[in-house]
């Protein structure tokens, strides 16, 4: 086994593979003997790369010690010469003395030097200053900068000279006034001649510098002379810099020896960071370019492409034109591809930082990112060599934040939409429902909704990036759900309040200021509400609010997203719809019973039952609400019209046989209320019979008055145990409860009825199907 995992495969696997029958086993030793022979051939080239290894690791190790050892010697050497020195001044009695006549004669040496130094110092700078003069006139030119930059160097060497000389040969605040004031011929002095000279230098300075900001221009003018001359300048300037870079160093390094030794003193020539500054004129140049850059952007987050084309251009007239006519070592490509790349990254990165950036312009950032990186490969800069991510690798989040700003919006919109249907509906002020060109109530609310709706999705489009858009809809489908739950509950609770007024009130006039009326003309309004949101009319070609809404965002989404996401949800918003419309109509119908019959529904099976005609009273209000002067199916979408006809009628069989347990109600054998059931059947079916869309499912869910009449009517005893086994089998949801009630109204009831039928319905099996109106009856 421990050969196996010498190999790559998983050693199980492999034997699995080897050992696939009984015969195999005969292999055993066969594959044992291979398994060693590849093992010690690994292991051989194991130990030949570790000895490698190790013999690289051992001269590297050897290397850096005799590097160390050579400059231990060194510093020894140069301590003893050091040590030298000082016994040789004390051997020498008259040192002191011969030190300060030699001081003296270095000094006065140095003086005549410089005397001879700065002769014609004057007049050079004044040949200097006209090479300037005349470069002022031709800037993109400047033919005079080799010849200028040659001559302030020497100018400026021989400054250098003088103040090392002051620092290190001259001692004293004499010495010092004695060299600058030093007079020369025509009365200046040599302080007056360097305060000429740094003049001059600054003037050069600045040539140096607008021929570096404009160096771009200059290449793609065909003013290549310049730059060559631009670039030995900064060169040159670079190489004293290193060099002077490098005795700095060493001074730091050897402090105790360097100031002994005059080859090493740095003197006073100054790191002048011309390399440096010629960085610095790019990076302030591009930057300057990139306020323009801000502005347009600010104004038209679609212009950022077009405002950055001088970036790419840039980029490529240094690739095409600059790199070769600069030094290969300064690797200029690439040196202003990382200044160029800082600069938009900080640009971008501070744009996505301001508290104020709109969904806009973070849609122009986010889809810039890809455009950015291909225009740069097209210059030869791949991805990866661009450090940092131009947007530090933000994608993910800008993607969700951008979405985050439009479902934020949704749900503001929903919100404060919600909020003024809230106080529109409990408020229920005149005037406070529309009605459309088919006089169908609606809410203020509705049409304005799916307008933000496609406005907002307009947006997610807009970002051209299906998760964004996908995101945004399931926002809007979580919206659109809450609003079903925030009518039902809505309705729900104002209704039940009218309905606990009404329990409550003992005369039906106290119910006036409860604002029945405008209630239920919410719920027809709400009801069509819902229907409108669904409802195609394949006739016309004219489409339902969810199903534009479903053709709008489709194509924008992905395959996957349609197949798994939004199908299912759009079919849930489609049931939705259809339930919360039904479950108004049922309001609708119960709020009748609870205000306008609830005296008349305490009449059934009562005494009072038999004389009067309770339910041709209840038909002939019903027919008011449905044809006559207080016609709702008018203000009603038409597919709603069934419903409420519907609804109407399970609410007025529920309560008749509810009616049961009403305070005196008693079944008499010798009462012809068996007669009297049946003319309520008659009342009710000549009414519903004038609605031909729906009469035969009344008539279906009616019949269950059948199986009523046969509990009330059936021999004591084992006949009314087979009628209840008849009504079970045909309403598998009957409450066994409402069932004791219908038998206690009997007047042969006794415990031994009420016993039996408990007992068989404890035993008895039924197939359970979809809920009866009798799983309604309480």
């Amino acid at each position: 086994m421990n050969d196996l995992a010498l190999f790559p495969e998983d050693a199980t696997s492999k034997l699995a593979d080897l050992l696939k029958h009984p015969d195999d086993l005969d292999k055993l030793a066969g594959l044992k003997s291979d398994f060693t022979r590849k093992k010690t051939a690994i292991d051989a080239q194991l130990k030949l790369g570790l000895q490698e290894q190790l013999t690289t690791t051992q001269n590297g190790m050897t290397n850096i010690h005799e590097g160390q050892k050579l400059v231990t010697q060194i510093r020894e050497e140069m301590l003893k010469i050091d040590r030298l020195c000082a016994e040789a001044q004390g051997m020498i009695k008259e040192f002191p003395e011969i030190n300060k006549m030699s001081v003296m004669q270095r000094n006065f040496a140095a003086v005549e030097g410089m005397k001879g130094a700065v002769e014609g110092f004057g007049e050079k700078l004044d040949e200097l200053e006209e090479l300037l003069r005349e470069d002022d006139g031709e800037e993109d030119q400047q033919g005079n900068l080799l010849a200028i930059h040659e001559g302030l160097t020497a100018l400026r060497d021989v400054r250098d000279q003088a103040m090392d000389q002051v620092k290190t040969g001259v001692e004293g605040e004499s010495g010092l006034e004695l060299i600058e004031n030093l007079p020369l011929e025509g009365g200046a002095t040599l302080r007056d001649l360097f305060g000429r000279l740094d003049d001059v230098v600054e003037w050069f300075d600045e040539h140096v510098g607008q021929a570096c900001i404009n160096i771009i221009q200059l290449i793609q003018a065909g003013n290549n002379g310049l730059v060559v001359r631009l670039a030995l300048v900064i060169e040159e300037e670079e190489k004293k810099d290193r060099q002077v870079k490098a005795l700095q160093d060493a001074q730091r390094e050897f402090q105790d020896v360097a100031s002994r030794f005059k080859s090493i003193n740095v003197g006073q020539r100054e790191l002048r960071g011309y390399k440096d500054k010629f960085l610095q004129a790019i990076e302030a140049s591009a930057s300057a370019q990139f306020q323009t850059v801000q502005q347009a952007f600010t104004e038209d987050p679609e212009k950022l492409e077009k405002a950055c084309r001088w970036f790419f251009n840039d980029l490529n007239t240094v690739k095409l034109g600059l790199q070769d006519l600069v030094p290969k070592k300064w690797k200029i490509f690439k040196t202003y591809t990382n200044i160029y790349h800082k600069l938009m990254h900080d640009f971008l990165v501070g744009r996505l930082d301001d508290t104020d950036i709109t969904p806009v312009h973070m849609l122009a950032i986010l889809n810039w990112v890809g455009k950015y990186y291909s225009k740069m490969s097209r210059l030869g800069i791949p991805e990866t060599q661009l450090k940092p991510h131009i947007i530090d690798e933000r994608e993910g989040d800008l993607v969700r934040e951008y979405r985050n700003l439009i479902t934020k919006a949704v749900e503001e919109w929903m919100d404060r939409i919600a909020r003024n249907d809230r106080k529109a509906f409990t408020q229920r002020e005149e005037g406070s429902l529309d009605q459309d060109a088919d006089n169908h109530l609606h809410t203020k609310s509705l049409g304005d909704m799916w307008t933000m709706l496609r406005e907002q999705l307009s947006v997610a489009q807009s970002s051209g990036r299906p998760d964004v858009v996908e995101g945004v809809v399931d926002a809007m489908m979580r919206s659109l759900k809450l609003r079903q739950q925030m009518w039902e509950s809505l309705v729900d609770d104002e209704c039940r309040k009218v309905e606990t007024l009404a329990a409550a009130a003992s005369d039906p006039s106290q119910l006036e200021g409860a604002g029945v009326s405008s209630l239920e003309e919410w719920l027809a309004a709400i009801a069509n509400d819902q229907i409108t949101n669904i409802d195609d009319n394949l006739e016309s070609g004219q489409m339902s609010f969810l199903t534009r809404f479903k053709r709008d965002y489709e194509p924008l989404v992905t395959p996957a997203y349609i197949s798994t996401g939004s199908g299912l949800e759009h079919d849930q918003l489609t049931n939705g719809y259809v339930d919360l419309a039904t479950h108004c109509m049922h309001l609708f119908a119960s709020l009748l019973f609870a205000t306008d019959f609830r005296e008349a529904t305490r009449e059934f099976f009562t005494p009072a039952w038999y004389k009067g005609r309770t339910m041709s009273q209840i038909t002939i209000t019903f027919d008011d609400y449905l044809s006559g002067d207080n016609n709702y199916t008018e203000v009603l979408h038409p597919s709603l019209r069934d419903i409420l006809v519907e609804e109407l009628s399970d609410a007025l069989l529920v309560r008749y046989l509810e009616a049961v347990r009403n305070k005196g109600v008693k079944f008499r054998r010798q009462d012809p209320f068996t007669e009297k059931i049946k003319d309520d059947l008659q009342a009710v079916f000549t009414f519903f019979s004038a609605f031909p869309g729906c009469f035969e499912l009344v008539k279906d869910k009616w019949r269950v008055i059948q199986s009523f009449v046969d509990l009330l009517e059936a021999e004591k005893g084992q006949g009314v145990v087979e009628a209840f086994e008849r009504m079970k089998h045909g309403y598998w949801d009957v409450q066994l409860g409402w069932v004791e009630a219908v038998l206690r109204s009997r007047d042969d009831c006794d415990r031994e009825m009420v016993s039996a039928v408990k007992g068989r319905a404890a035993v008895m099996e039924v197939e359970r199907g979809a809920e009866t109106v009798l799983g309604k009856v309480r």
